[in-house]
């Protein structure tokens, strides 16, 4: 694997105690210190109206340095009803839009997600594509990555609990950290 790519991480849930904030803190140890995660505070950001365009929130200037800084982008994210969550949604608007134009027009990304529910948020995901494309984002075809949250995914530390769930993540991470150098 590549060492120290650089990657912008995007947690669509911004919640007390986020199964996905608690599974991207989890890549990230994974990771080591191949990849060097940096958390934008997309949560600081207000709902997407244009009539904000020309006095743009000032945490937006910061979001959109930090992703043209980064190697690439990793999405982490809960499904809501059946689609991206409304912060995903949210941050995909503003970072496309306005001063700085669109920054994720040739990003290199790779999505995630976690859920209780045995699907692992594979439907929010495939709409993240369909928005994706749009955006000009490109988000690393295989594999893809629903993680069905159940007691024991995660030790009490935080970490994958069985070693064939955190090789499976290991090699995830592997094959987007090489994806995105080869950009």
């Amino acid at each position: 694997m590549a060492q120290g790519v650089r990657i912008a991480v995007v947690v669509g849930s911004n919640r007390k105690g986020s199964i996905n904030q608690t599974y991207a803190r989890a890549l990230e140890r994974l990771a080591g210190e191949g990849m060097v995660f940096d958390y934008l505070p997309v949560g600081a950001l207000p709902l997407y109206n244009m009539d904000l365009e020309e006095e743009a929130p000032t945490v937006l200037a910061d979001i959109k340095a930090r992703i043209q800084a980064a190697d690439g982008v990793l999405f982490v994210s809960p499904e809501h009803n059946r689609s991206v969550t409304a912060l995903m949604k949210n941050t995909l608007d503003w970072c496309s839009r306005g001063s700085g134009g669109n920054v994720w027009a040739g990003k290199r990304a790779a999505v995630c997600g976690a859920s209780p529910g045995t699907r692992g948020a594979d439907l929010s995901q495939m709409h993240f594509r369909q928005i994706a494309v749009v955006l000009n984002l490109e988000v690393l075809p295989q594999p893809e990555v629903y993680v069905h949250v159940k007691e024991g995914l995660f030790t009490e530390a935080g970490d994958f609990a069985s070693e064939r769930d955190g090789g499976f993540q290991k090699r995830f991470l592997d094959r987007f950290a090489d994806w995105v150098v080869r950009a």
